[in-house]
């Protein structure tokens, strides 16, 4: 009798547990919560009080007193806290269903096709803590794909890219599993990361990870022209310790994430080197799709297709790409079924 309750009372979930954002498909409404994968935690001897999770708490990022902290529990596509991880999800739960404590969905949450049983195991248990009856586990480059509108069941090649926060998943999908994957810890972060130590060594300026963010988005490009687009950005001094503004271009941007974009690249290439010849003659006509927040990197598609010889698209809407197709393969659950994995 409380199971049946609790379907009554429980819409299904699919969620995007990312490292930087958080997203949960609810069913028969589509994508209804996109925030931050950032928790407010006041440290209280061994215990740990939330304080604020998403939005709320990412703006906290950097800027708490000693007692609180503002943390990111996922760190490169796996839980770092456990804990805490299992507390956003509660929250993100009783969030979308109107703070009522009377639910027990079943819940599909992707996972980076890299990981570990080990990880896998602790994604399933916070989820179950969390309040979920059912937990059902999908890799985040086959949820991409499917959320991208490939046809992952057919007998031709897709292969997708997906770049999120803290990992980049490249996969050659067909007849409904993943031939090959190739799962590496570079992604927006580490482009966030490459242009902090750039302004640094370049500036003596030390700015917040927010920041570079910011510049990642507003002016960020691998293929810039002239003239060159600029932005000021506010940090401190490392030589005099006061407050500092300056002014930074898209060339310079452009070399600050030389790196990271070529290591991204390299995995790509790595897997076309071992794809079966058959799918690779596919990918001649079919390409490369993009999805994923690193996509909207401006011109990041040129630079691939330039380096691949292969058309390159970005995702109509990249950022939701694994959350659809997670919340697709929910509401196709009986057909779908084989694409989940076991843990």
């Amino acid at each position: 009798m409380f199971t049946r309750l609790f379907r009554i009372f429980s819409k299904d979930l699919a969620i995007d547990l990312g490292t930087a954002n958080t997203l949960i498909y609810l069913e028969g409404k589509g994508i209804i919560l996109k925030e931050p994968s950032v928790v407010a935690v006041k440290e209280d001897g061994r215990y740990k009080k939330v304080l604020a999770v998403g939005e709320e708490a990412k703006k906290m990022l950097g800027k708490t007193p000693g007692t609180i902290k503002a943390v990111r529990p996922l760190r490169e596509g796996v839980i770092a806290d456990f804990e805490v991880t299992e507390a956003m999800i509660r929250y993100f739960i009783q969030k979308v269903h109107n703070r009522s404590y009377l639910v027990k969905p079943r819940i599909i949450v992707s996972v980076p096709s890299g990981t570990t049983q080990v990880e896998r195991r602790a994604v399933k248990e916070s989820a179950e803590s969390a309040g979920a009856r059912e937990v059902y586990l999908i890799e985040e480059p086959m949820a991409a794909a499917i959320g991208a509108g490939l046809p992952i069941t057919e007998p031709v090649a897709n292969m997708i890219v997906d770049i999120g926060g803290g990992t980049t998943e490249v996969a050659l999908i067909s007849l409904g599993g993943i031939v090959l994957s190739h799962s590496i810890k570079v992604a927006g972060d580490k482009l966030d990361e490459a242009i902090v130590q750039y302004v640094k060594r370049r500036y003596n300026l030390l700015i917040g990870e927010a920041t570079a963010e910011q510049v990642k988005i507003q002016i960020g490009d691998v293929f810039p022209e002239e003239p060159y687009a600029t932005m000021d950005i506010k940090g401190r001094d490392l030589i005099s310790g006061v407050p500092k503004t300056i002014t930074i271009s898209s060339k310079e941007i452009q070399e600050a994430i030389r790196e990271p974009v070529d290591l991204i690249i390299q995995a790509i290439k790595q897997l076309l080197e071992v794809a079966p010849p058959e799918l690779s003659a596919d990918l001649v006509d079919r390409g490369i799709v993009l999805s994923g927040g690193g996509a909207l990197l401006r011109n990041l598609d040129k630079l691939i297709a330039k380096e691949t010889g292969l058309p390159v698209k970005v995702a109509e809407d990249p950022l939701i790409c694994v959350a659809l197709g997670a919340g697709m393969a929910l509401d196709n659950l009986d057909k779908l079924k084989d694409v989940m994995l076991s843990v």
